[in-house]
């Protein structure tokens, strides 16, 4: 194996990738009312939701350690590159540095590169995919990480979703201002900020027109559609995500597009019926 790709389990991972060997998912622990439950294969989203729904209490999500990432460097490869949740929304890229730090005192010899993906869920999974892309292109290892940088600089992620108290609970709002309580139907279209942090977008009233709008944000910050992948994950609403699909396929021309299910971390705080979209 001369490189290996780890991700953490907010990255949705495609089928036919998540028994490739050059992968692997460095799993988030979720706690629902003193339960904490690994984001791994195991994972039950319907019984996951169904404990969220019940529970009075916000869900909580921790990262992984230090010495659990660098568990993953222990290979044979020669090159490793991680992708993470952003920064500013986890602790999980800074746990991965820090793995990395210590597994490179050891294994100088060994390259290794964390990205930052600035994002979350399928906008890992797409900065994975721009990876695979330029190793099966035989491009060496620092001029994938320039390449696969630079286009987590291009990337965006949008999102709608049901309702966003887990992420203003778990404090991940930031300074987003002028969210309009729930009762009144109103939606707001969020989106990543260039360091990832979350802001809003728009807003408009019930989910339908709010992803009208968001299509038209995709629209309108998608340069060079035509050679490019967009990737929508949906938490337990495929309905919704197909009729997403269309509706951007009928305003722009797109490389591919592809749709995923949310794993726990996304499934957490994209709650039952949140689409998420990353170009």
């Amino acid at each position: 194996m001369k490189y290996k790709i780890v991700v953490d389990s907010c990255c949705e991972l495609p089928e036919n990738l998540k028994n490739d060997e050059k992968f692997e998912s460095v799993p988030l622990v979720l706690t629902v009312e003193g339960e904490d439950i690994i984001d791994d294969a195991t994972f039950d989203q319907a019984s996951f939701l169904k404990k969220v729904a019940d529970s009075p209490n916000c869900p909580k999500s921790s990262c992984p350690s230090p010495e659990r990432y660098m568990k993953t460097y222990e290979c044979d490869a020669e090159r490793i590159y991680v992708v993470t949740l952003s920064a500013e929304l986890s602790g999980s890229y800074n746990s991965a540095v820090l793995g990395k730090n210590l597994f490179q005192e050891e294994y100088p010899e060994v390259n290794v590169h964390v990205f930052n993906s600035r994002s979350a869920s399928i906008g890992e999974t797409l900065i994975a995919l721009k990876i695979v892309e330029c190793e099966e292109a035989g491009l060496p290892f620092e001029e994938t990480v320039a390449v696969v940088e630079k286009y987590i600089e291009t990337q965006h992620t949008f999102f709608v979703l049901e309702n966003l108290e887990t992420l203003r609970k778990n404090g991940r709002l930031g300074l987003v201002k002028g969210l309009v309580a729930s009762a009144l139907k109103i939606k707001p279209v969020m989106g990543s900020t260039d360091e990832g942090t979350i802001c809003q977008l728009g807003q408009t009233r019930g989910m339908n027109k709010a992803l009208v709008k968001m299509v038209d944000f995709i629209i309108q910050k998608t340069t060079d559609s035509e050679n490019k992948v967009l990737a929508i994950s949906h938490c337990n609403c495929p309905e919704r995500a197909e009729i997403l699909k269309e509706a951007i396929l009928e305003r722009m021309k797109l490389k591919d597009i592809i749709i995923l299910d949310t794993r726990g971390v996304s499934s957490m705080y994209a709650n039952d019926g949140g689409v998420i979209v990353a170009v």
